[in-house]
C-alpha cells in the first residue's frame, strides 16, 4: 500500500492516504442539449482549488456527479486536473477518482483506467443495484476482490443514503482495513464512533478514516481521523485548510471556534443539494450561471427564494477566506 509522509503535531508520520483537506471537485457542464463538460469553467475551477493549498482533489465524487459521467469523461477530468496541477507547480498533487459500478468487473476496469489517467486512488461505493442480495459477506468479498486487482489504492466510500441504505460497519472494517491495498474510508455516514474504532484497531500507515463532511472534522480529528473530503472546499478551500492546520498546531480552541462557523456554512451546501451547491459556487466565483446546472434528470435550481437562502447561508465564511 502506498504511504505518504506527513507531519502531525511536530512528528513525522507515515500515512496510508495523504492527510488533510481533499475536495470533491464540482463538474461543470455546458448549457446545451448534450450537456457536455464546460472545459473553460472546469479548468478555471481546478486552478482555484489547486492554487489555494488543498491537500488533494477528488474527481467524480458525489459532488462531481459521478453517476452521470462516462469513463472517458472521468479520464479527461483527471488528465486536465493533473496538467493544471503541473502548470501550477503541484505536479505531485494526490488525485482520487470516484467510482460507481454495478459489478466487480466494471469497478476493476475503472481502477485501471484511473491509473492510466494519472489518478492515485479510487473511491469505491458499495454496488447497490441488487441491494437486497448485498449482505455483509458479499460487500466484504466485493471490496477484497477489487483491492486485489486494483493497481492503485482503494478508499472505501460509506454513504448509505445513495446505496439503498447499505452500510460498511465496523465488523467489515476490521477485515477490510487489513488489506494491503485498502488505504482508508470516507465516512459520509457521519459515524464518528467508527473513526474511534478505526484508530483503536489500525496504525495510520495501514488504514485511516476521513470525515465525510467538514462540519464534524474537528471531532473526527480528536479521535484519530486524518482529514476530510468536503464539498465546502469548492468555495472555501483556505478556510478548510486553516481549520485543519490549527488543529495540527495544537490550537484546539481556535480550531473548534472555526469549526462552529464552518458548520453553519456546511448546512447550506447540505440542504441546497448538489444543484444548490453549484449555483452558490458559480454565483460567488463569477462562473456563468448557465454552467451551474447538474446533468439531467437532476432538477435545476431555479427557485429564487432558495437561491437567496443558499447564498446567504454559505456566505458566513467570506471574510475569513479573504483574510487568509
Amino acid at each position: 500500500m502506498p504511504s505518504t509522509n506527513g507531519t502531525s503535531n511536530g512528528s513525522s508520520t507515515s500515512y496510508s492516504f495523504p492527510p488533510g483537506i481533499h475536495v470533491p471537485s464540482l463538474t461543470w457542464f455546458k448549457n446545451d442539449s448534450a450537456q457536455e463538460i464546460d472545459w473553460n469553467v472546469q479548468e478555471k475551477h481546478f486552478e482555484f482549488l489547486i492554487s489555494n493549498g488543498l491537500h488533494g482533489i477528488v474527481i467524480a465524487g458525489t459532488n462531481g456527479e459521478a453517476a452521470t459521467l462516462s469513463s472517458a469523461e472521468k479520464t479527461q477530468l483527471v488528465q486536465k486536473c493533473r496538467k493544471t496541477a503541473q502548470r501550477l507547480g503541484r505536479g505531485d498533487l494526490p488525485i482520487t477518482i470516484g467510482g460507481v459500478a454495478g459489478c466487480t468487473r466494471d469497478a476493476i476496469q475503472q481502477t485501471h483506467e484511473a491509473k492510466d489517467a494519472g489518478a492515485t486512488a479510487y473511491l469505491a461505493l458499495v454496488p447497490s443495484y441488487f441491494h437486497f442480495a448485498m449482505n455483509q459477506d458479499a460487500i466484504v468479498a466485493y471490496f477484497q476482490e477489487l483491492a486485489d486487482a486494483s493497481p492503485i489504492s482503494i478508499i472505501l466510500y460509506n454513504f448509505p443514503n445513495v446505496v439503498a441504505g447499505l452500510d460498511i460497519n465496523s465488523e467489515m472494517l476490521d477485515i477490510l482495513g487489513k488489506h494491503k491495498n485498502i488505504a482508508g474510508i470516507k465516512l459520509t455516514c457521519g459515524g464518528i464512533a467508527k473513526v474511534a474504532r478505526i484508530s483503536a484497531s489500525f496504525k495510520k500507515e495501514d488504514f485511516v478514516a476521513l470525515a465525510g463532511q467538514s462540519d464534524w472534522l474537528i471531532p473526527a480529528l480528536s479521535v484519530g481521523a486524518v482529514g476530510t473530503i468536503t464539498g465546502v472546499a469548492n468555495l472555501y478551500p483556505k478556510t478548510c485548510v486553516q481549520m485543519y492546520n490549527l488543529w495540527q498546531q495544537d490550537k484546539h480552541d481556535e480550531a473548534s471556534a472555526l469549526q462552529i462557523k464552518l458548520a453553519v456554512t456546511e448546512w447550506g451546501f447540505g440542504k441546497g443539494g448538489i444543484n444548490g451547491t453549484k449555483y452558490a459556487v458559480a454565483h460567488k466565483r463569477g462562473y456563468p450561471e448557465s454552467s451551474s446546472d447538474c446533468r439531467r434528470p437532476y432538477p435545476r435550481y431555479t427557485d429564487e427564494d432558495k437561491r437567496r437562502w443558499v447564498v446567504n447561508q454559505v456566505s458566513g465564511l467570506d471574510e475569513i477566506e479573504a483574510s487568509l
